[in-house]
């Protein structure tokens, strides 16, 4: 009884915004006050639904359609509702330096292992970092040929200002390097709270065991309390999001909504091109059987798709790439490794976020100032696998390090679990390819048989 009342109301709210979008183009002969009923009623009843289904991304939904609803039929109460956004926007803040420096330590001391695992290490690495970078750069390539978000023009929050000013290769490079952590972390200053991270993490494997644990425990319950930390601040985000999105369309009208289809074309036209032109290569280079590899991993793939989550593909892939001959010691090392090392949906997906928030605030970047922006989310994004919305976080963090505006962060968050579905996917499908392609190098890829090919 509960699911066909809850199905009744989804498809009383599809009616009734259908009905609505229809009168809006002159189709139906409905007053202005009725349409805005209509959608009224709709958001109503999607966040009945939310409720009922305790979906955090349905309740997001609700909390987009109600801000672009206030933002169109009451743009000067709308702009009141700019202190919502900010509030969420300090919650996130808060969370990225020690979100960094917990999964960077834990992330390199944690596998002072791999000196013992030997060749699978540093092979698994190198093809890690070889295909995360070709997925950057093709993320950055699709979002400079599209230029998705120079239609946006934010506004800028209050007492925000752009820092577009061009500093010297010198000044850069100065930059990288912390003289104060605290100060570091004050300012935001995300590149150097990562490299402070990793130079730590680096003198934590050059210390004995019995040292080097307890501050590695440490760093893993800070990871794990930050993990926790960011699902709480994430209930907010309905609120943060109703705020932000009614204040930018209470400014600039609906015509904000259009970049926003325009980008997520682009990122899964970028998808299909990392796929076409980077997977296939790979695995008719490692002489993968393409019918064979396809039907294990379309099974986590699809997964990966519907719940957008990489760890709940984790245990079924794992599964798959053994049933496809790959063995479980190197499955159960490349894996796991993968998903803090080589996701490659993300990795296009934070290129192409952070270029939109730039091109959104005005900025044209040279190409030194896209590197350093490549550069940093090389580095900053590995180990997140584990953390809701991790990609929309290092974008968010890099686009604090580089001054950007946040007016446009915010429509990127809105329209996240859109995107992370296909960047999710693009993910599982990359570390199913990793497994088979290091087996293969390492000529322990097995046949039907069983014999190794």
């Amino acid at each position: 009884m509960k699911n066909k009342t809850l199905l009744a109301a989804l498809i009383v709210a599809t009616v009734a915004i259908a009905c609505s979008l229809l009168a809006a183009a002159d189709l139906l002969a409905f007053p202005r006050e009725a349409t805005a009923s209509l959608r009224w009623l709709a958001i109503l009843l999607f966040a009945f639904y939310a409720t009922a289904r305790r979906s955090l991304t349905t309740w997001i939904f609700v909390g987009l359609l109600a801000g672009i609803e206030l933002g169109y039929d009451a743009p000067a109460l709308a702009a009141k509702q700019q202190f919502l956004g900010n509030i969420f926007l300090r919650l996130i803040k808060v969370i990225i330096a020690p979100l960094l420096f917990g999964i960077l330590v834990t992330g390199i001391a944690g596998h002072a292992d791999l000196k013992k695992v030997g060749r699978l290490g540093w092979k698994s690495l190198v093809y890690f970092e070889v295909v995360s970078t070709i997925a950057l750069l093709i993320g950055l390539a699709a979002i400079n040929i599209s230029k998705a978000g120079e239609s946006v023009h934010a506004p800028l929050a209050t007492g925000e200002t752009l820092n577009v000013t061009p500093h010297s290769a010198t000044q850069i490079i100065t930059d990288i390097f912390p003289e104060n952590i605290a100060k570091s972390v004050a300012e935001g200053q995300v590149l150097q709270v990562v490299v402070f991270s990793i130079l730590f993490a680096m003198g934590l494997l050059l210390v004995p065991e019995a040292k080097r644990r307890p501050m590695l425990t440490f760093a893993e319950s800070l990871s794990e309390t930050m993990f926790k930390f960011t699902n709480i601040v994430m209930y907010a985000a309905p609120i943060g999001i109703f705020g932000a999105v009614a204040y930018t369309v209470g400014h600039m009208g609906l015509s904000v909504l259009l970049p926003l289809l325009k980008l997520i074309a682009t990122l899964y036209i970028a998808f299909a091109v990392f796929i076409v032109c980077v997977i296939l290569p790979i695995l008719w280079w490692a002489r993968i059987p393409l019918g064979k590899f396809v039907q294990h991993s379309v099974e986590p793939v699809t997964l990966g798709f519907a719940t957008a989550s990489s760890e709940a593909t984790l245990p079924r892939a794992m599964e798959e790439m053994v049933a496809f001959g790959v063995p479980r010691e190197t499955v159960a090392f490349v894996l796991p490794t993968g998903y803090s090392f080589n996701m490659a949906g993300a990795s296009i997906y934070q290129a192409l976020g952070l270029i939109f928030v730039a091109q959104a605030a005005g900025m044209h970047l040279t190409w030194g100032q896209q590197t350093m922006m490549m550069l940093l989310l090389l580095i900053s994004s590995k180990g997140t696998a584990g953390v809701a919305r991790a990609s929309f976080l290092v974008v968010f963090a890099a686009a604090t390090s580089f001054h950007l505006p946040m007016a446009p962060l915010f429509l990127l968050f809105a329209i996240d679990q859109i995107m992370d579905m296909g960047r999710t996917a693009v993910t599982v499908l990359g570390n199913c390819v990793a497994c088979v392609v290091i087996a293969r190098w390492e000529g322990e890829l097995a046949d039907e048989a069983g014999a190794h090919v």
